[in-house]
């Protein structure tokens, strides 16, 4: 895998999960790392909050640094103001992981509430819209080319039952990257959607998201590997490569890492 020596690296939802994941792997690879999540105190009741200074120090030990910020995907002028302070500290942005989501689900679609849906579509596919308007116009001043990529998830390929807010708007992203990557291939700038299959992360193996997938077992996803859910490092591994130049030209495509789930 190719290093990203003097690269910077967008990433958002650093706090925790898959995030910190890819950053401690980029970070590693020599990248500078500029982590993005929410503020903790404003998260409420999530059962896992985000903790940037935890990822910071995971790739402190690692001998590398990173930048934390605190922003939220649904604020298109907190995500501005955090471009703005990267941009005048590094001059650059190279790679952006649009990563930052949230789930939940529920009987049924059509049992969510209003607020459920409006929140799951805000952060999974206008945040990523938003991270977008942030951070490519950035990207494109700066006439180097670039890479963005977009974490979906097989439920944007694949209906699932119950979380229909989820489906659509990982469904979305798959449109929204082709587009991006059709008006921005003139820059070099090359846009992409990893469709992860569930990942072992901390929510995925929470006693609430277990408790859905054992009561509702059309929800669950059934690999055609014999794996019940990859690692995030599996994850990684296909981000990094999209980032590198082992990809330059690779761009607008959907690249699902899912044992076989989508083919099932």
């Amino acid at each position: 895998m190719s290093t990203f020596q003097g690269q910077v690296v967008f990433i958002t939802g650093a706090g925790r999960g898959q995030g910190r994941t890819h950053a401690a792997r980029f970070a590693a690879a020599g990248a500078h790392v500029v982590g993005i999540d929410r503020d903790p105190s404003a998260v409420g009741d999530d059962h896992d909050p985000p903790d940037l200074a935890e990822t910071a120090a995971i790739v402190a030990e690692a001998g590398a640094e990173m930048s934390t910020y605190h922003a939220d995907v649904r604020r298109l002028d907190e995500l501005m103001d955090v471009v703005e302070q990267v941009i005048a500290r590094h001059g650059r942005l190279d790679v952006v992981v649009a990563n930052a989501g949230i789930g939940g689900g529920s009987s049924g679609t059509l049992e969510l509430t209003e607020q459920q849906w409006d929140d799951v579509v805000a952060v999974n596919l206008s945040g990523v819209w938003r991270t977008a308007k942030a951070t490519i116009p950035p990207m494109v001043a700066a006439g180097n080319g670039g890479s963005f990529i977009i974490i979906g998830s097989t439920a944007g390929l694949r209906p699932m039952h119950g979380i229909g807010h989820y489906v659509a708007a990982k469904a979305g992203l798959t449109g929204l990257a082709k587009t991006l990557a059709i008006e921005y291939a003139t820059h070099l700038i090359r846009v992409n959607c990893v469709h992860p299959t569930g990942v072992r992360t901390p929510l995925s193996m929470s006693a609430s998201v277990q408790d859905w997938i054992k009561t509702r077992p059309a929800a669950g996803a059934h690999n055609l590997l014999p794996v019940d859910m990859v690692e995030p490092d599996d994850i990684s591994d296909a981000v990094l490569w999209l980032a590198s130049p082992q990809a330059r030209y690779i761009t607008g495509i959907d690249l699902p890492v899912d044992a076989g789930y989508v083919a099932s």
